[in-house]
């Protein structure tokens, strides 16, 4: 593989391209998944790496983990985006796979950097080609593959997941790019104090690429202030350099179901300070607020119900009130909501008794209603029996009696089909 890292190219690449490492001496967090002795790092330094998919946020190192396999394999390394090309381009590298293998039995590692961007139907282009062997696929993606990879090729690859790296981790990184005299900031004297080291971690919400471009920047903007090769660099001129953090959430990503789940969950567990949190999270990331409404308004329903029947009140009071109020305003209505919903009782019978009945509808057919409860409306319908004796249940005294008239309108007789007799769909909690 040709170096990405020899001089004349270091000058002109961004610090967290010059910074990434090639082998796993600089590789730092994922210790569950590429630790000493672990599979995937036995396989990568033996060079018998499989197919596999690497799915984690931005800047959690699944581009470097891929070069390292490209620097440990004697395979042919090819990189491919999603990205900036399509099914023509990706069909050539194929068949220069296929060449490579018949006339020169060299493997081809395909990295198809993005791969989420491709649809269901170009991703089956992979298909043939994983199977025979012809590319090892080293796919990398920010989204849930579950949802954005299709079944056959996930069959076909190991699926890891990469996580955010740990506050230590990304520590190690800048400290590491501070001090490497060749490829980062070892032949400046820069010193970085803990409070603008802590305010970097702190930017980066995990992402090497983010820490190492936002210190590459706080670096250079020192630097043309003093005018010199070495500078102090505080909190403050952190802060001033990075002005405002802006919260990765992705609204049609992993990180807006992971969110709202947790949102719906801290409601359903009946913690208002938990659901504040992650509505709080969801607003500040960019969320529509009348989808965090609708959610309440379904919520309402399935998981207080009638154990507290004003909730799905509030509930549709608050998201018209989002609609008529607007942000930012409309945070307090949600807030009021959120922390009502989180408080109320909670019930879910009406909605399992749903699910239920629906179960039953779908699996047993149209079953036929029973004809005491059919009307009428003809003379035939009279003759073949519809309505006979069905009783009225306002004719009918209330055993307990009411304030209301003494009537509790309930009867005694069969109101399913004979095919569900007795069977019950709703369970109130005592």
């Amino acid at each position: 593989m040709k170096d990405l890292f020899d001089d004349t190219v270091l000058q002109i690449m961004p610090l967290a391209e010059r910074m990434r490492p090639r082998d796993f001496s600089g590789f730092f967090g994922h210790e569950k998944i590429v630790g000493k002795g672990k599979p995937l790092r036995e396989a990568i330094e033996h060079d018998t790496v499989q197919s596999v998919i690497l799915w984690g946020p931005p800047g959690s190192g699944k581009t470097t983990l891929a070069h390292i396999i490209a620097e440990k394999s004697k395979s042919f390394f090819q990189p491919f985006s999603a990205a900036v090309s399509g099914i023509p381009e990706l069909r050539k590298v194929i068949q220069e796979a296929e060449n490579r293998l018949k006339h020169h039995q060299k493997r081809t590692i395909l990295f198809v950097d993005e791969i989420h961007r491709f649809n269901k139907t170009q991703q089956d282009v992979f298909l043939p080609y994983v199977e025979k062997g012809t590319v090892v696929l080293v796919g990398a993606t920010t989204e849930n593959p579950s949802f954005a990879l299709v079944s056959p090729l996930l069959s076909r690859s190991l699926v890891l997941v990469l996580e955010s790296l740990a506050q230590k981790d990304v520590e190690k990184i800048i400290k590491n790019a501070l001090s490497d005299k060749k490829r980062g900031f070892g032949g400046k004297k820069i010193l970085l104090a803990e409070e603008g080291m802590q305010k970097l971690v702190h930017f980066s919400d995990g992402d090497a690429r983010i820490a190492l471009n936002a210190l590459e920047f706080a670096i250079q903007h020192a630097l043309s202030q003093e005018k010199k090769d070495s500078v102090a660099l505080s909190g403050a001129m952190i802060e001033e350099a990075l002005q405002k953090k802006t919260i990765r959430y992705d609204k049609k990503g992993e990180e807006h179901y992971a969110l709202i789940s947790a949102f719906i969950k801290s409601m359903r567990d009946s913690d208002p300070d938990a659901a504040l949190y992650w509505m709080t999270r969801m607003l500040e990331g960019g969320e529509d607020p009348r989808f965090i409404a609708r959610r309440m308004v379904i919520f309402a329903s399935e998981d207080i119900g009638n154990a507290q029947p004003t909730a799905i009140a509030v509930a549709v009071a608050v998201m018209q009130a989002v609609s008529f109020v607007g942000m930012p305003e409309a945070a307090i209505n949600l807030a009021q909501g959120v922390t009502y919903l989180a408080s109320a009782k909670k019930d879910n019978a009406s909605y399992a008794g749903l699910m239920e009945a629906w179960k039953d509808a779908k699996e047993k057919g149209a079953l036929p209603v029973p004809l005491h409860l059919r009307n009428a409306s003809t003379n035939l319908m009279k003759e073949l029996g519809y309505g006979k004796g069905y009783k009225y249940a306002h004719d009918f005294p209330s055993k307990g009696g009411s304030a209301f008239g003494g009537k509790d309108a309930k009867v005694i007789q069969e109101h399913l089909p004979k095919e569900l007799k007795g069977k019950k769909y709703y369970r109130p909690k005592k």
